[in-house]
């Protein structure tokens, strides 16, 4: 199972392990902030197949939404492709491309937070290879991507609970319930039947 602790939730809420080598004619490994640290382990775990690991890897790597840059000791691993990129909605192209040109025997390999492995994930179903065929394992921050049930906006990096739609302005409180199709959390509005009784935001997912 995955290192991070995550309390019980409902059937929809993700559900993450832990990065392991498969064999494989090619390996995408994409993550993002604290993530690297799961790639160094996964070439740990390699054993004797880690130089070979290592030669057909392609990594893609996001700098963490709150400023981890872990770029150096992915460097360090002698990986023969290595892509840094600042944001994960800069890099999503770069995904499509490479998944757009996957031959047979791709293993697919994610890791870091919420957002970065929900919207890989999606993109991947998207190219139609199947749900299982991906490994996912949480590293860092526990920000959620929320969508708002009601004007259907998007909003990144959430951290507390309730929290402000950054579109419609509605204060939602944030759902266990999570779509694959959009890759993000729901986010139903908190004082429709008591307008202006909204909690202390509380810091949950930080």
């Amino acid at each position: 199972m995955t290192k991070t602790a995550f309390p019980p939730a409902i059937r929809s809420r993700p559900v993450y392990g832990v990065l392991e080598p498969r064999p494989g004619r090619a390996h995408l490994i994409i993550a993002d902030g604290e993530g690297a640290g799961a790639i160094v382990d996964l070439i740990a775990r390699a054993g004797d197949a880690a130089q070979s690991l290592r030669e057909q890897a392609q990594v893609i790597y996001v700098t963490g939404a709150n400023g981890t840059d872990m770029s150096v000791d992915l460097a360090a691993l002698g990986l023969a492709q290595l892509y840094h990129a600042p944001t994960l909605q800069s890099v999503v192209p770069r995904i499509q491309k490479v998944l757009a040109e996957a031959h047979m025997g791709l293993q697919i390999y994610l890791a870091g937070t919420e957002g970065l492995i929900g919207i890989a994930r999606r993109e991947v179903e998207r190219a139609g290879l199947p749900f299982e065929a991906v490994q996912t394992e949480h590293r860092g921050s526990l920000a959620r991507r929320v969508q708002c049930v009601h004007c259907k906006g998007v909003t990144e990096n959430v951290t507390t609970d309730p929290f402000q739609c950054s579109h419609c302005g509605l204060n939602l409180f944030v759902r266990d319930h999570y779509s694959r199709r959009i890759a993000a959390f729901q986010g139903v509005n908190i004082d429709a039947e008591d307008p202006g009784q909204v909690p202390e935001p509380e810091v949950k997912f930080p």
